[in-house]
Parts: C-alpha cells; sequence; structure tokens
C-alpha cells in the first residue's frame, strides 16, 4: 500500500501517513487535493480525462486493458498524477486532535508527497477544502506550482457558511442524523449535485436512482468518516484564511489560475470564488459552469477540458493578461476598496467575522436540538381516550 510519511504526531504513535495513488505518466505532473470527507477516488473523472484510465500504477490490473478506454481528453498525452486521501480520511492516518488539522498543516503533507515523489514541480488541482489547501501550498511553495487549479472554492471561515434557505436547512439536518451508508448517500446527492441534473433519466431511470445506489456501494466499501477526522476536517475549513501577503506571493509568481465554480452550489457560494479570482488578477480566469458542488462530476468534459486549457497556458508565451477574462476595472476598485475597508475596520471585521461563526453555530446547534426535542416528545405521545361529552 503505497503510504508517504509526512511528520509526527502529538496524537499518534505511529506518525502521519498519507495514502496515495499514481496514475499514468510522463513530463507533466498533477497533483489532485480533494475536499472534505473525501477519499482520492472523487477525483475520478479528471483522472480518466487526464491519463486515459483510473487504474493506478500500482493495480495487479495496471497492465491489462481495464478501464482503459480512450475516451478521455487527454488520454495517452504524457500526464502523470498523484491523487490521495487527506489526513483524517480514506487510508491515510487520522489524527484525533482538532489542531493537527489546519489547511497549512495539510499544505504541508501536499509538499511532503511531492518530495516523496520526487517532483521538484507540478500542477496543481484542489476541489472545495481542497482548493483551499492547494492556495495554501501555492503560497507556500510558489515555485514549486506550475499552475492552480481552484474547483468550488471559499476563502473559509465564515465564507464556509452556505446561502441561509430552507434547502441547505434541510440538508444540514440530515447529514448531521445520517448515520448509515444509505442515509449519507441520499443527503451527499442533494449536497453534490443540481436538483436539474439529478431529475434527469438515463435510460429507464433517473440520475438520482443510479448515482444513489453507486454512493452507497462506495460509502460502504470506504465506510463513513471517523467523528475525529470529519471533526478536524470542518476545523481547517473553519480556520483557513489567506493573508493579502499570501495571495499576493501567488499572484506575483506568474503561473495562470483556473477558479471553476458551479452556479447551483449549495454549499460553497459562486460570489466568494469570483472574489478570490478578483484578488489573484490577472493570473486567474473564472470558469462559471451550470452545475453543484460537485462540478467535476455533473460537467466532466467542460471541467477537463478547462483543466487541460490550464495546463496548456503554463506551458505557451501567452502573457497572464491574454489568459485572465476577468476585468481589470472592477479588481482594482474593489481591491482599493477592499483595502481602505480593511485600513479603517480590519479588527472589526475579524471581530465581527468571529461573533457571527459562534453566533450561527450556537443558534443552530439550538435549532438541532430543539428539533430532536419536539420530534422525541412527539413520539412519547399517547393517544388519550376522552369520554363522550355530556349534553
Amino acid at each position: 500500500m503505497p503510504l508517504c510519511s509526512v511528520g509526527e504526531a502529538p496524537s499518534s504513535n505511529n506518525g502521519i501517513k498519507i495514502f496515495y495513488r499514481i496514475y499514468g505518466g510522463g513530463p507533466v505532473k498533477v497533483l489532485m487535493i480533494i475536499g472534505l470527507a473525501a477519499t482520492h477516488q472523487a477525483w475520478g473523472p479528471q483522472i480518466k480525462g487526464l491519463v486515459g484510465t483510473t487504474t493506478p500504477n500500482d493495480s495487479e490490473l495496471a497492465d491489462g486493458d481495464h478501464d482503459n478506454e480512450s475516451g478521455g481528453a487527454g488520454g495517452g498525452s504524457g500526464v502523470e498524477v498523484c491523487a490521495f486521501d487527506n489526513r483524517g480520511m480514506g487510508r491515510s492516518s487520522i489524527p484525533s486532535k482538532k489542531s493537527e488539522y489546519t489547511t497549512k498543516t495539510m499544505a504541508s503533507d501536499a509538499i511532503a508527497l511531492m518530495d516523496h515523489l520526487g517532483w521538484r514541480k507540478a500542477h496543481v488541482f484542489g476541489h472545495s477544502m481542497g482548493a483551499m489547501i492547494a492556495c495554501k501550498l501555492a503560497s507556500m511553495v510558489p515555485e514549486r506550482v506550475l499552475s492552480l487549479a481552484l474547483l468550488n472554492v471559499t476563502g473559509g471561515g465564515y465564507e464556509c457558511i452556505p446561502k441561509i434557505d430552507r434547502q441547505s436547512l434541510s440538508i444540514a439536518i440530515r447529514f448531521l442524523k445520517a448515520k448509515t451508508p444509505e442515509q449519507r448517500a441520499a443527503v451527499d446527492l442533494d449536497t453534490h449535485y443540481s436538483q436539474e441534473y439529478l431529475e434527469e433519466y438515463v435510460g429507464q431511470k433517473t440520475r438520482r436512482l443510479i448515482l444513489y445506489q453507486e454512493y452507497v456501494k462506495g460509502i460502504s466499501s470506504t465506510g463513513m468518516q471517523q467523528n475525529y477526522g470529519f471533526e478536524g476536517q470542518i476545523n481547517a475549513c473553519w480556520t483557513h484564511k489567506m493573508s493579502r501577503t499570501e495571495l499576493e506571493s501567488i499572484r506575483a509568481s506568474g503561473f495562470p489560475i483556473s477558479v471553476i465554480h458551479g452556479r447551483h452550489d449549495v454549499i460553497a457560494q459562486m460570489c466568494h470564488a469570483k472574489r478570490l479570482a478578483e484578488k489573484l488578477y490577472p493570473s486567474a480566469r473564472m470558469v462559471e459552469l451550470n452545475g453543484g458542488h460537485l462540478v467535476s462530476h455533473e460537467r466532466t468534459e467542460e471541467v477537463n477540458k478547462a483543466l487541460l486549457d490550464l495546463i496548456k497556458a503554463s506551458e505557451s508565451t501567452r502573457s497572464l493578461h491574454e489568459w485572465t477574462n476577468l476585468s481589470s476595472k472592477s479588481s482594482s476598485s474593489k481591491s482599493t476598496g477592499n483595502l481602505l475597508w480593511r485600513a479603517i475596520n480590519s479588527s472589526v471585521i475579524v471581530e465581527s467575522a468571529e461573533k457571527l461563526h459562534v453566533f450561527l453555530i450556537y443558534f443552530f446547534g439550538l435549532f438541532v436540538l430543539a428539533f430532536e426535542y419536539i420530534r422525541k416528545a412527539a413520539r412519547s405521545l399517547k393517544p388519550v381516550r376522552v369520554g363522550s361529552a355530556l349534553t
């Protein structure tokens, strides 16, 4: 089993180990960082698109013809992909302390993995929490990044709070109550995909039914995420923050960036992704697609094309001003406004965001507790027999 040791941890006697898989081979190196509560296998459609197979090199099937159709956009094009399970998920180590989960720590895991593989530079692709980790990695070692793809990303902290409406509240309650693969699969579908996509028919069945069966099978095989891992990864998202200095180091490094987002994402609001892209002008290109949070699965061909375009852009002599599709006017005006606002109220903003974070967690916790209390109370009620009224 391919494992990379990334250092010691107070809560682990054997140190932290990261499970990874390598696909394909060639001079183009791509590091894929997946998001919250997901394993490296969630990158399957992109691995297939870039390499032409989802069979890892260390598999007994690697030399066969299994799953090696050339339907992918870049099959056999000299691309080598590394995808891995973040700490806290899958076959990687699961530290028990929340403090051992930050995007900086997890970015260090990814850098250690690059060192382990002997990769001096790579294209770094991240999804959701993985995009936060990728952003942090790019700020820590910008000289080792050839290009950066940020799929369904936010800036972390309060930006992790989804749009508060009936749908997101329903999803949150169902997610917290999910105890079986079947329950988790049902809520994951509404979290990952747009309703329009789920209700499309493929033959005689809807995509929802087809995907539900696949999700149950996948969750059953990998197992539900342990609480230590889930709570730790949530902590990494809440505590994630990119400073102006870190963003400037990314922007000044000169590699192209794609910020790819689904318009119907119920978890990561697109406005936050757009704001991040504008802060990275002129390095960034904004790619909006008609999909949900897992737009990489819902709009596979379009996402794979955007990733291939990004790799090609990093190899071309085009300037970043030719690469970006963002307006310099909107970027500069918003940047100036943000700088002025920060200069006047930086401490107030941070304090307010922290208070909002605590308030929302407290409010939501009360809401869930009240819901559970009412539900249990309703179950315990017994019908009372009432005699006929006297008239």
